[in-house]
């Protein structure tokens, strides 16, 4: 049986990824060579690339990122749709936070 926290710690990172990508994307392009790179970077964790192809393909459709080619590579940068879904999950965790 995996160990409560375990299953938290994966359910908040490789199960939440787009969350992690929507706040990579909000300030400046990402490009895709450095998704899983920068997620580790920031974030501690390193998402597997299908996974993050996956995630991004679906933000994509539903109008929260839009690609475009920046210095010469395919990038995402968050919509404002995108940008305020960021923030109200955000919103979502504080609240969750302060009731436990």
């Amino acid at each position: 049986m995996t160990a409560p926290f375990d299953r938290f710690k994966n359910s908040l990172t490789n199960g939440n990824l787009w969350i992690y990508l929507l706040y990579l994307t909000k300030e400046s392009p990402l490009p895709k060579s450095k998704v899983e790179s920068l997620t580790f970077e920031k974030f501690g964790f390193l998402p597997g690339k299908i996974t993050c192809n996956i995630v991004l393909k679906k933000l994509e459709s539903s109008g929260y990122i839009q690609s475009k080619k920046f210095q010469g590579e395919k990038s995402y940068i968050a919509t404002r749709e995108g940008k305020e879904e960021l923030e109200r999950m955000k919103d979502f965790t504080n609240n969750l936070l302060r009731k436990l």
